[in-house]
């Protein structure tokens, strides 16, 4: 009689065991799936900061902002959501003419004229580069501009030869580009490239009204450098070498001034090499 009970309660538990819902083990894998997700948005966020962006069109703005001010060849006002924003043009270096604390240089007043012939009244779209940061040292936003029927106009002025090809630091997106647009634009003689370009201004002015535009005109023949404020871009000098020798006079890492040593390692300008 014992072992039949016996038998019959183990039968019933057994029954129970097959017909009893079963539990879940814990939700290991979404736990790693949500992870790896973060893993791969860290990853995509680090491509994002120092990747720079391809010449898609999907990386331009598709916004137009109507352009308020023609400030020079490479400095334009924009409305942005009601707001006037001065941008500097990245890449683009024309003849000065608004600084005051500069004289008016060769080619620079056609610089600008050719500017607002070109923007006053239109709208423009912008593309940044987040190799160059967003902003420069005095504050304006730094960005590629064109015109809404595609026309790059940062481009459109080193290939007219109203300005320079300029590197501040760090290489950017259309540094070739841009080149080959002043090598294009020097050897066809084209705008300030043109042996005719300042005579004119030359034979109505005298040398302190007028200044003839040189890539380096803010560096010393002297030997002597100016390192107390931040005065030189690695654009003003010829060579990596050049810039080298500024660098160190300044006092080197101690005393990196100009920011010409972007990533610490004490070579500067490495971009000239």
């Amino acid at each position: 009689m014992k072992l039949k009970t016996i038998l019959l309660t183990v039968a019933v538990l057994f029954l129970i065991a097959l017909i009893a819902p079963k539990k879940e083990p814990a939700a290991t894998i979404p736990q790693e799936s949500a992870v790896a997700t973060a893993i791969q948005s860290q990853r995509s966020a680090d491509v994002g900061i120092y990747e720079i962006p391809t010449s898609d069109a999907s990386d331009k703005k598709s916004r137009s902002y109507p352009v308020t001010k023609v400030v020079d060849g490479d400095t334009v006002v924009v409305n942005i959501d009601g707001k006037n924003t001065t941008l500097r043009l990245i890449g683009l270096d024309t003849p000065e003419t608004a600084d005051p604390r500069k004289p008016v240089q060769c080619f620079g007043e056609e610089a600008s004229q050719r500017a607002r012939e070109i923007l006053t009244g239109n709208s423009v779209q912008l593309e940044m580069d987040p190799s160059q940061g967003e902003l420069d040292k005095y504050g304006r936003t730094l960005a590629y501009v064109f015109l809404e029927d595609g026309t790059f106009f940062n481009k459109l002025m080193i290939s007219e030869g109203y300005g320079h090809e300029y590197t501040y630091n760090l290489a950017y997106k259309y540094q070739k580009e841009f080149r080959e647009a002043e090598y294009d634009a020097q050897e066809n003689k084209r705008g300030l490239w043109s042996d005719t370009a300042c005579m004119q201004e030359s034979s109505n002015s005298s040398e302190s009204d007028v200044a003839y535009y040189t890539r380096s005109d803010v560096i010393s023949d002297t030997g002597s450098y100016e390192c107390t404020k931040n005065a030189y871009n690695c654009s003003d000098f010829a060579t990596q070498a050049e810039a080298q020798k500024a660098f160190e006079a300044c006092g080197g890492l101690s005393n990196d001034i100009h920011r010409l040593d972007s990533d610490g390692d004490g070579q500067v300008c490495e971009t000239l090499q």
